[in-house]
């Protein structure tokens, strides 16, 4: 592992609740939660810290969208019981309606 993954993580690991999705808050994060004296070496980490939250918060978007459609299929799929009951009672009354009619000829 990278020195940047290794510093940034060790940041997250204590940290990961005050960060964001925004470079520049990131960096005014990182400045006051650790000492880093070198500016290129601070941009990389809040750079790095940036990007690794951007495609965790992405990857949870895209799970939960397959999630939703998992069950909306299931939905579909698997009708409910009271979906059952209505169309039984429809059928019910078409034959309720077919008798009456032979009977009144």
């Amino acid at each position: 592992m990278d020195r940047i993954k290794r510093l940034s993580f060790k940041v997250l690991d204590k940290h990961k609740s005050q960060f964001g999705e925004n470079f520049d808050e990131n960096k005014e994060i990182l400045d006051k939660v650790t000492i880093i004296r070198s500016k290129g070496l601070k941009n990389e980490i809040a750079g790095f810290i940036t990007k690794f939250l951007k495609k965790e918060k992405r990857n949870e978007e895209t799970k939960q969208a397959q999630i939703d459609a998992m069950q909306e299929e299931d939905v579909l799929d698997n009708p409910t019981s009271d979906d059952v009951t209505s169309e039984d009672d429809a059928s019910s009354e078409t034959t309720e309606t077919s008798s009456t009619e032979k009977s009144e000829e």
